[in-house]
């Protein structure tokens, strides 16, 4: 299940050295980095990249292996939008296997190899429902067809009989198991939460398909358990039992169905990988590490697996020897280094692992890693030829103190031939969530507005994952206090840089980052002289009434009870300080999000305009909470890029 999820990350400040990085081992090892020691590289090269070159770019998830090891299943939008292709795992040109308006995600083979199942939504509404395409192409089977219900995520039992599925109502709260019989296609309910706050997702089909192994972990993910299922029964064993708040989660079965590959932050509140004994509960423990590690996949002979590790927003994959517990990184650059497929990232035979590389400057690409020779091969090249001659900054990674004295992380990119006269346009970008991290990703929408002079940072503020759950939980019961005044010190950070002067900063966000842009126009107004919000909140009370049931518990986990604790929801809600508003603001917002209704979105337009406020709108149909169609991403970039110019790059 993918809730609010976003990413972004780096080389080590300006300093960019590759020995420093080594040495830190965690985030109380972070440097402070001076302003002035951020420079602007000359290039004569520099120009404006292309919109069109950016978005014509393709993206590419959700990888799965075929059963005999020779083709890859993905999602890719070459067409505009995000549909099933697969490819020769030796290489080739790609195959389109479902041509829809639609975008479809999840796609997983049968055991036998014949049919492909995958996960389908419409307008971006997010009521998935399960599809089924046979593997050379023909005609698609609606599995589930069920209007006012969540299919997600199917994974097949080794027989190929059962399809096990995340199951949430359109008015629940809680994602439950079900299972779907492939013959019949009918679909019964194996898990009922009783909890309105907490999930399931499935994670590993037993060799005998006896017991289907499960996640169960509360909304605000802070809290998770490890469970066995009986599919007969529904009966559920809780093979992490513990005290207090403590996250565990499971990621892959050893093939001899006897232990699972786990992340936990039961180490100090930090995450590390760890293999869990399912019939004794004993726990051992891989990694030792105060950034974020990620339990990954074992090989089909279980003699290896894999985990990733999130150092400051760079992320490495790793293959462990089981029974030396040897680890050996793998070799595919700097950047976000992570494994590709949905299920198992080793090919049948354990020969191969697909991986996915991407970067600031490098759009994701597929990789296929020789065990044996140790060597990657890149499978795909998505970047559109053009790029590959237009000159692109690399992010950096920068740290600063802020109000409190807490050490912040953010991601900057310093476009090229700029004077250090505070003459130069900067944006800060607020990242989604609040639970997640801003982490070196490639950015079609950074790239347009770098390259067109902007510099951009992006904090990784309190409430942020990957650097340990106090600073998780760091924003409870104080959104848009605490870490708003994080983003205001980014703000302050790029003045005292010499770059950028204090009537040339802007700030735009989606989602959660949509929520910093108002609250910070309303609440801060003399720091910013333009805005841009995605799909934010205004209100978090009207945001209750109208969001998806799951998202208003997720807004009970970082805001407690609507009732009781109202007083922290009118100052966690821009809508308090929305007459205070200066900076001019555009609103871009999909008709069809079930995550932040278009209420919000309206509610923003209306008082402003009420008050005589520069603002201006535009409401994209058929999209729901981000945009997945390229001529409305184009649009939407357009539009950015003409507002920031308009009140940013003029003069007065």
């Amino acid at each position: 299940m993918k809730i609010l999820r976003m990413v972004v990350s780096v080389c080590l400040s300006a300093l960019s050295s590759a020995g420093l990085w080594a040495q830190s081992t965690g985030p109380d090892d972070r440097r402070i980095t001076d302003p002035n020691s951020v420079t602007s590289t000359q290039n004569p090269r520099a120009r404006p990249i292309p919109i069109e070159d950016l978005y014509f770019t393709r993206s590419l998830s959700d990888a799965s292996w075929s059963p005999n090891g020779e083709e890859i299943l993905f999602t890719t939008d070459m067409t505009g939008r995000p549909n099933l292709w697969k490819v020769r795992a030796a290489g080739g040109w790609p195959v389109q296997l479902v041509q829809s308006d639609e975008r479809q995600t999840t796609g997983t083979w049968s055991p036998d190899g014949k049919w492909i199942v995958f996960q389908q939504d419409t307008g971006g509404n997010e009521l998935w429902d399960i599809f089924a395409v046979p593997s050379d192409g023909g005609e698609i089977i609606n599995l589930t067809n069920t209007a006012d219900i969540r299919e997600e995520s199917p994974r097949w039992s080794r027989d190929g009989k059962t399809i096990a599925l995340n199951y949430k109502p359109r008015e629940g709260t809680v994602y439950d198991l079900a299972l779907l019989d492939w013959a019949t296609h009918k679909v019964g309910k194996l898990t009922h939460e009783a909890s309105p706050n907490h999930n399931w997702n499935s994670v590993a089909w037993s060799p005998d398909g006896k017991t289907l192994y499960a996640n169960r972990f509360e909304i605000s993910f802070t809290d998770a358990d490890v469970y066995a299922v009986d599919v007969a029964s529904g009966r559920t064993s809780n093979l992490t039992s513990h005290q207090g708040k403590v996250l565990n989660l499971a990621s892959s079965l050893s093939p001899d169905g006897k232990a699972l590959l786990i992340t936990s932050n039961s180490k100090g509140g930090y995450q590390n990988v760890a293999l869990l004994d399912i019939s004794t509960r004993k726990v051992t423990w891989v990694t030792d590490t105060k950034w974020e590690a990620n339990s990954g996949d074992f090989s089909p002979t279980g003699r290896s697996f894999t985990y990733t590790l999130n150092a400051d927003g760079l992320i490495d994959t790793y293959v462990v020897d089981a029974s030396s517990m040897h680890a050996d990184k793998l070799p595919l650059g700097d950047g976000l280094n992570t494994l590709a497929a949905d299920t198992n990232s080793f090919s049948p035979s354990g020969d191969r692992l697909l991986l996915s590389h991407e970067s600031s400057v490098q759009p994701g690409d597929f990789w296929i890693y020789d065990v044996a020779s140790r060597r990657p091969q890149r499978l795909t090249r998505s970047a559109v030829a053009s790029l590959g001659s237009a000159p692109m900054p690399e992010s950096q990674i920068v740290h600063y103190k802020t109000f409190d004295g807490k050490t912040i992380s953010a991601l900057m990119w310093v476009p090229f031939n700029l004077k250090r006269d505070g003459s130069n346009p900067a944006l800060v970008l607020p990242h989604g969530g609040p639970t997640g991290q801003v982490q070196d990703y490639w950015s079609p929408r950074v790239a347009a507005l770098v390259s067109r002079g902007y510099i951009c940072i992006a904090p990784n503020v309190r409430g942020s994952t990957g650097y340990g759950i106090d600073f998780q939980r760091a924003n409870y019961q104080d959104l848009g206090g605490g870490d708003l005044q994080d983003e205001v010190y980014a703000a302050k950070f790029l003045q005292a840089s010499g770059f950028v002067g204090p009537k040339k900063i802007g700030i735009t966000g989606g989602s959660y980052g949509g929520f910093m842009t108002l609250m910070a126009i309303g609440k801060t107004p003399d720091i910013w002289a333009a805005a841009v919000e995605l799909y934010g909140i205004i209100d978090w009370t009207t945001m209750a009434q109208h969001s998806d049931p799951q998202l208003q518990q997720y807004e009970k986990s970082l805001l407690g009870d609507p009732v009781k604790d109202k007083k922290a929801y009118d100052a966690a809600s821009p809508i308090t300080y929305i007459h205070t508003v200066r900076a001019p603001l555009l609103v871009l917002q999909g008709d069809n999000d079930p995550r932040v209704p278009k209420e919000e979105a309206t509610q923003v337009v209306e008082l402003l305009k009420r008050d005589g406020k520069t603002v201006d709108a535009h409401y994209y149909p058929n999209e729901g909470h981000g945009f997945e169609k390229r001529e409305n991403q184009i649009d939407a970039i357009r539009r950015t890029v003409d507002w920031f110019d308009r009140y940013l790059k003029s003069t007065p």
